[in-house]
């Protein structure tokens, strides 16, 4: 299909062709007839591609600082690598449109194939022929309104939220500072509710176009404030609706001379909000914040994961505004018609945009794109080719289901030094980022469909999606006859685990490898040397400072990312494991007793590990420490010997009772080029870099210890319960 992207680096717009994204249960697939360019947020976006690097850093310097730390951790060729793959990596502009659906997931209620829908959502309803969009921002169009009008769904719902949270009132007067589209359909909707509205806005034409609409105009040069005193018998204007988008404070100094006493201002543009304290403290003017498209926003398990909130205890969430403004529009409440000043066709996409850009010096308003009738080819869509030179078998195929940040900036880098691997396919599920990412680091094709990872050009599948697919996507690649690389964790649940191994055990000599780096460090490589003739049992102290991470984040939702201490917590459970070079027999762990936090989420833990030759493990996971002291601190003694390893840059040993030699790594170095260079030597050899069992058991002991939490005592870990009737046996079941 064809898709509207933008490249950071130049700002370049171009029309690509990627992979149909991938339906999900809760989702619904839509072939896009018409969708709407958001003119003053796409123009950020366009503008802030078209600045040369020092501009953008001035302009994000949030994003200078994470370069710098990184820098000061990973070192000057990691950090410019992961900058580069950013700065060159495609991404969709658009956020409103409607469309025919032609597929549902199997969760969604109430839509079917061939309904007309609107769709919303930055990274959803973009501007390709084919969306894959969560239920909960897909709404049926009524009879009466046309795809074009449907395609405004979400920027009028932006417009609407701001008018609601103002609650306008039959008789009161507003003023609304900026008339662009989402101006001109709050001036309409102010009018709806029986208000009298004032609008302003620094073009004189859409003064004018507010006017048609039934608004008093201030035209530029006016005394705004002064006016709307004056036509509000001296009171001032009950409520400011600031639809504008810029980093002047004018808006809001002018919000707070045009209010009356006690009255409101809603900020739904983006404006400087440097509020001056004496009008607003002696007007007690109540200032709001509309989160666009209103209740559920922002909110992973609203958006993505398709729960709904209560009618009755949130009347209008973001699907219901959006179905509210259609309503307006079939009802012949909202003229959008007016309002579009431009249609082009997708393969236009470059002229349209250079409106925004100011190639063509011509008025703008509403831009519509419209779109020809595509045909979707078959489940996810057909493989598209990345690359004209032919498939080279004598090398090791590596294929890769997902590209997020850490494949793109860690781990393909770092293949794609190896002389003896090629990267055949790539496959995303939203198909946007995929050709991108294909041409970027020369995979020979990207897809939409799985499947086509494992066809017979495919000799290894890498596994780096969201946790809750990797335990059936590593059975389906075993199944399918091709090496598995896992992206940790392994599995979510026991039998999770059980399916992976009852897979592995079908393979025969196909390998399977976690990416437990740390074990692969060149420092815990020394450590390992410093202990190797010692026999007795170790002690190791693991602490692990590992930051908050915000609530709603996908790991933190047990269905899709399954905790922080399953989901990063067995790095650590590995680390212990390869440093006593013994295997799990035990765990018992401890949660800090917080209010919000349940076992499986629980991110402040202690684990104790027992292992098979007499060692012992303790690792404190904190999310709630400083973020100035070092984030990975190791401790190992045995045998009149110690260790520490600090932050993986620098170690130092302890032998006898003065011997004592540090050792520095120079920049931080966790083990990932070592252990992908391990794997493919493996691959090669037929001899597997760590033993199945052995990250298997690892995974179990993480689970385990999620289960430890729950009952209060510890739990045995054994391969046995990877077994498909052992679940009842040994009560491990998270």
């Amino acid at each position: 299909m064809k898709q509207i992207v933008q490249t950071l680096r130049t700002g370049e717009i171009n029309v690509e062709d990627v992979p149909v994204p991938a339906l999900q249960d809760a989702w619904v697939l839509v072939r896009n007839t018409a969708s709407v360019i958001s003119a003053g947020t796409e123009k950020t976006k366009v503008d802030m591609g078209k600045k040369n690097l020092i501009q953008k850093a001035l302009a994000r310097p949030d994003l200078v600082r994470q370069v710098i730390k990184k820098l000061k951790t990973e070192g000057l060729s990691k950090t410019l690598q992961t900058v580069n793959t950013r700065l060159d990596a495609p991404s969709p502009l658009g956020y409103s449109s409607a469309g025919e659906v032609v597929a549902v997931g199997g969760l969604v209620k109430g839509v079917q194939v061939g309904d007309r829908v609107a769709c919303g959502g930055a990274g959803y309803a973009n501007h390709a022929e084919f969306v894959a969009v969560p239920k909960n921002l897909v709404v049926k169009i009524p009879q009466g309104v046309s795809d074009e009008e449907a395609a405004f769904t979400t920027l009028g719902s932006i417009a609407l939220q701001g008018v609601r949270l103002a609650e306008p009132k039959l008789g009161e007067r507003f003023l609304v500072v900026g008339l662009g589209l989402r101006g001109q359909i709050a001036v309409q909707l102010l009018r709806a509710n029986g208000c009298e509205v004032f609008g302003t806005d620094l073009n004189p034409d859409m003064v004018k176009l507010a006017e048609e609409f039934g608004a008093v105009g201030l035209h530029p040069g006016t005394d705004i404030a002064a006016t709307c005193l004056a036509l509000t018998e001296g009171h001032g204007v009950d409520g400011v609706i600031i639809t504008a988008g810029t980093s002047s404070n004018q808006p809001i100094e002018l919000s707070g001379e045009a209010c009356r006493k006690k009255g409101r201002v809603i900020v739904v543009g983006a404006v400087r909000m440097d509020i001056p304290r004496e009008p607003y403290f002696k007007k007690e003017i109540n200032v709001m914040i509309s989160c666009s498209y209103g209740p559920g926003r922002y909110d992973p398990s609203y958006e993505e994961g398709g729960s709904d909130y209560p009618l009755a205890y949130v009347r209008f969430t973001e699907q219901r505004n959006m179905q509210t403004f259609l309503q307006l529009v079939a009802q012949k409440k909202l003229d959008l018609q007016r309002l579009i000043t431009h249609r082009f066709s997708l393969d236009q996409a470059a002229e349209a945009y250079g409106l925004l850009e100011g190639e063509r010096r011509e008025p703008y308003l509403g831009i519509v794109l419209r779109y020809a009738e595509a045909r979707l080819a078959g489940a996810g869509g057909s493989r598209i080719p990345t690359a004209s030179a032919p498939i080279n078998k004598a090398k090791l195929g590596l294929s890769f289901m997902g590209a997020g940040n850490y494949t793109t900036a860690t781990l393909l880098p770092a293949l794609k030094g190896l002389d003896d691997v090629e990267l055949r396919g790539l496959v995303t599920s939203s198909g946007r980022t995929a050709q991108g990412v294909a041409k970027q680091f020369g995979f020979s094709f990207c897809a939409g469909d799985y499947a086509e990872m494992l066809k017979d050009d495919t000799d290894v599948v890498f596994v780096t999606t969201r946790h809750d697919s990797h335990a059936s996507a590593v059975a389906e690649a075993l199944r399918a006859g091709k090496h598995a690389y896992v992206e940790k964790p392994l599995g979510l649940s026991v039998p999770e685990l059980q399916q992976v191994h009852a897979a592995f055990l079908a393979a025969g000599n196909k390998q399977v490898l976690i990416g437990f780096n740390r074990r692969f460090a060149p420092l815990t490589q020394e450590v390992l040397k410093h202990f190797q003739n010692v026999q007795s049992p170790l002690v190791i102290n693991i602490r692990v400072n590992a930051g908050a991470i915000p609530e709603d984040h996908w790991i933190q939702d047990p269905s899709q990312g399954g905790g922080r201490l399953i989901g990063e917590g067995c790095h650590f459970i590995d680390l212990a494991a390869a440093l006593a070079r013994a295997k799990p027999v035990s765990v018992y762990a401890v949660g800090a007793a917080k209010a919000n936090k349940s076992p499986m989420l629980n991110d402040n833990v202690c684990i104790s590990l027992q292992f098979d030759n007499g060692s012992v493990a303790n690792i404190s996971y904190v999310a709630d420490g400083s973020k100035a002291q070092a984030k990975e601190y190791v401790e190992v003694f045995g045998g009149g010997r110690g260790a520490v390893l600090d932050d993986f840059k620098s170690v130092t040993f302890y032998t006898g009772d003065t011997g004592v030699e540090e050792k520095k790594g120079g920049v931080q170095d966790k083990g990932q080029k070592a252990m992908l260079r391990g794997f493919v030597d493996g691959l090669k050899s037929g001899k597997p870099l760590v033993a199945y069992e052995d990250i298997a058991l690892t995974s179990l002991a993480t689970i385990a210890a999620v289960e430890s939490m729950m009952i209060g005592a510890p739990v045995p870990v054994s391969v046995d319960a990877l077994r498909g009737d052992a679940l009842e046996q040994d009560g491990i079941a998270c």
